[in-house]
This record gives C-alpha cells, structure tokens and sequence, in this order.
C-alpha cells in the first residue's frame, strides 16, 4: 500500500464487490475504518472457502491484529452487531481483531425499523406507487432523529439514567405516530428499556472515542483504509434523489462520517462492477429486462445480501461512472466480476444518454430526467474463456483486455485491481 490514507467506495448503486476490495487492501493496513450507513448494507467476503457477509463490522474484521472502527456516522442495530460478531467467534470481548464502536454512532431502535416498514407501505398502496424500495432496517428513520437532535447514540446505551430519558421522549414521539397514522401497537417503556440495557451491555465491550483512535494513527503514521458503504448514486446528496439512501456514501463522507480531515487523504478508490446492477426503485438506464439482465443474474449471484432480493441488472453505464469520477475524485479503479462477462453472446457499454432525442454524456442531476435517458451503446467482441485462474493483465483474453482498456480510456483513470472471482485470491493487482 503506497498512500498512508485511502478511502475506497462505491461508484453505482452498491453492490459493486466493495467487501473483497476492502478484504484485498485491509491485508496492507493498519486500520480499517466504516463511516456511514448501517445494517441496509451487506459487504460479502470469501476468505478460506468461507462465506462471511458484514453488514455493520468493516470488511477488515478477518485480519488478526488489525484496529477496526465503527465511525459516528454510522446508524448501528445492536442485535446485529451482536450476531455478526457471534458468527465470527463465540467470545467476540477476546476476537484478535480490536474493534471500536464510535460513542457518537446512533442507535437504530425497534420503533425505527416499525416506522420504516410502515412509511413503506404507504408509499406503496399511494395513488403515485412511490414505494423507494428501502431495505426496512430502520436507516431513514434513524437519521432522521439524529438530525432532529433526539437520536439515542452509543454512549447513551451504557448510562441508564440518560438511556431512560432519551427512550422516553422518543416513546412519546413515535407511539402516537404508530397508533394514529398507522394503526400499529405501541412500544411499550419497560420492556424497550430493559432490552436497550442488555444492548448496552454489550456495546459497552467496544465502545470508544473513534476520533482519538483515528488521529493516534494519523499521528503514528499507520496505514488507513476507510471503507463506504452502498455507493455513489445512492447519496443523500449526489445520488438519484429520492432513490437513495440516508447518508453520504461519497468519499467526502468519510471527512464528517469519521472525522479524518480531508487534507491527510492520499488516494481515493473507486469499486466498479464490470456491468451495472441496483436493488429497489429508481431509474436505470442500462437495465436489461430479457435474457441478458437474467444471464447476468445467474452468473454473478445478484441477490442482496441484506434482503435476498434478486438485483435489477445491465450493461456498464460510463456516463454514470464518469460522473462518480468526478465526484469522488478517483485516484484509481478496482473493476470487480469481470468474470461474470465471460461467455456471453453480446457485450455492450453505455458510452452516452439520449435525452429527449439530444445526445448528452453528462450525467443528469434530475432522477426525472434520468428516467428518460436512453443509452447509447458501443459494442464489443465478448470472450467465452474463463478467466478466474487469471493472476496478470496480460493473462486475460484479448477482448476482456479491450474492455478493460475502453473504461481506462473513457474515464482517464487507472484501473489498479481487477477481480476475475469471488475468492480473496482470484485478484490482479496492477498498481
């Protein structure tokens, strides 16, 4: 690892591989740092013949004797950190990984995940059908409170008394909400509250000042990873509005997500899936409804790791990508799945949009207008070897190396990793 600091993200709509690319790096790090969103992400590692999927622990966790930090901008359901941490050993206070959970985290509570399902379901039977296809883990509402100043945070699950009072202004809140508007039972004090002092006691195994422990490693000159979760296009802020998620999922997050000041990053890397993939509403250009959406489906596994959901699927959109380029600030590409393009009848890559019958290569700021692009597509020859015992550029098929060539090209930058599996091991690494 040649930068000190690096930030790695997703450059889709998610499920672009981020967790092997975090896998493969965190082997050169010193710390690996999570800093946004919660338990609606699923990072899925294969390492020893093993399947793990994180949903909250950074993908770092199956290295020994590394720090991994959980940011303050993240929302963190205690009974699925829990599990996670139970699922990789059954004493995780001694696991050789040293975890340290961000007092300032928020809590993501029962009454969250009822109000997310609810609100869901509204949208859904309204006369628009404006359902967003959230993942009902309680992320929209979680930071919701946080921004109205009510949120419970992790250093409020180890004080009782501050836990209590919290607790009961958030019941005060949202029971009437749940009996009112929805019809649903209210969360009853005693039962919530003895709950939330059993998470507390658990919480209170990792919890930390994620701040100090980040700049003691700047200080220390350690090697950082900071790892994002769900993607660029799901951005709160740059991502296609209202189909997004709840935080800032941009590299720039990382700065408010976990506190690193945004002069002390060296690189920033972009994970980029060799076709183009989203789960739950919203537009997609280069969505393929017919045989090639579902051969893709088939051959890369497209099914959440959250939800099971199966993945809508389609062509490499790089109006889109040159868009996380420059939002970002790619320094680098890891191009993830180039395997699963082995063997297809046709190959196409989206080059540009037709708009209202106007070309344009800019990606649009409006989810409206996105709706209405058309892509344009170039084709290419597709290769029918397989490529997963593939260790050098040079080992790929002339076609799979003109692929790679033409994101190079169109986006002026440097793809530094490519998977060709979903091993730890079926990686080339370039740079």
């Amino acid at each position: 690892m040649n930068s000190q600091v690096q930030v790695l993200i997703g450059t889709q709509w998610g499920d672009e591989g981020k967790g092997r690319v975090v896998d493969v790096l965190a082997s050169e790090a010193d710390v690996i740092v999570r800093y946004q969103g919660g338990a609606n992400a699923g990072h899925t590692v294969v390492a020893g013949g093993r399947k793990y999927v994180f949903h909250l622990l950074p993908s770092g966790m199956l290295y020994p004797d590394r720090v991994c930090i959980m940011g303050n901008g993240m929302v963190v359901d205690p009974e699925q950190l829990e599990t996670e941490l139970l699922g990789l050993d059954p004493s995780p206070e001694t696991i050789g990984t040293k975890l340290v959970l961000s007092g300032g985290a928020h809590i993501v509570m029962p009454y969250h995940k009822k109000l997310d399902a609810c609100a869901e379901a509204v949208r859904g039977k309204s006369s628009s059908g404006a359902a967003l296809g959230t993942t009902g883990k309680g992320i929209g509402p979680c930071y919701v409170d946080k921004y109205s100043r009510i949120g419970i945070r992790a250093e409020d699950m180890v004080s009782p008394d501050i836990l209590a009072k919290k607790l009961r202004l958030n019941l005060e809140e949202k029971n009437p909400i749940l009996e009112k508007i929805y019809g649903e039972p209210p969360f009853g004090f005693d039962e919530l509250y003895e709950k939330a002092l059993g998470w507390g006691r658990f919480v209170a195994l990792f919890l930390g000042d994620s701040t100090l422990e980040i700049d003691s490693a700047l200080a220390d000159g350690k090697r950082i990873l900071f790892e994002g979760a769900q993607a660029t296009l799901l951005d709160i802020d740059h991502g296609t509005y209202p189909y997004v998620t709840s935080s800032s999922c941009v590299a720039g997050g990382c700065c408010t997500g976990a506190a690193v000041p945004p002069t002390r990053i060296d690189k920033v890397i972009g994970v980029v899936k060799a076709y183009c993939t989203r789960v739950g509403a919203g537009p997609f250009p280069t969505e393929k409804l017919d045989a090639v959406g579902e051969q893709l489906r088939k051959n890369g596994a497209e099914y959440g790791a959250t939800t099971g959901r199966p993945r809508r699927c389609g062509w490499l959109d790089l109006v889109a990508l040159n868009y996380a380029v420059k939002v970002n600030g790619l320094d680098s590409i890891a191009l993830t799945k180039l395997d699963v393009l082995s063997g297809l009848d046709e190959l196409k890559i989206c080059l540009a949009y037709d708009v209202d019958g106007v070309e344009r290569v800019s990606f649009p700021g409006s989810a409206a207008v996105l709706e209405r692009a058309r892509p344009v597509y170039k084709s290419l020859k597709p290769w029918s070897e397989d490529i997963t015992g593939c260790r050098r550029v040079s080992d790929l098929p002339q076609a799979a190396r003109e692929y790679v060539a033409l994101i190079e090209e169109t986006t002026s930058v440097r793809i530094g990793l490519i998977g060709v599996g979903p091993g730890r091991e079926d990686t080339i690494k370039i740079l």
